[in-house]
């Protein structure tokens, strides 16, 4: 056989190997989570990465110290009670965008660290 031939078709076997680990992983990841969180589980992904099919565009102007001193003691205290008061304190500078507001004043929401409003206040990617 081709040693170029032979050398191509183990890469693909491997390339094919890895891609079924990676599938069987994030599966069995994606099991755990959803036993261990149950039906928060959608909610909590919502908190983190928003609605990836409407971005929001977020005005530099909204980081107030008040805004940046909210979300930075919910980040370190992983407590968001005050998520509704982020949501007055963008709004009084001016911030409008409602899917920010509403993402805070969901009563029923869930936040985690890494909740994509926090995460835009506090500048971090």
């Amino acid at each position: 056989m081709n040693p170029v031939l032979m050398t191509t078709s183990m890469m693909t076997l491997s390339a094919v190997q890895n891609n079924r680990n990676l599938l069987s992983n994030t599966g069995a990841a994606w099991s755990f989570a959803s036993r261990h969180v149950g039906d928060k589980f959608p909610t909590i992904l919502h908190c983190l990465f928003g609605n990836p099919f409407r971005p929001v565009a977020f005005d530099p102007n909204w980081r107030t110290s008040t805004a940046i001193g909210l979300a930075q003691t919910m980040y370190d205290a992983r407590d968001f009670g005050a998520m509704p008061i982020l949501a007055d304190a963008l709004q009084d500078a001016g911030g409008e965008d409602a899917a920010i507001l509403d993402h805070c004043r969901d009563a029923a929401g869930v936040h985690v660290r890494g909740c994509w409003v926090v995460d835009l206040v506090l500048g971090k990617s």
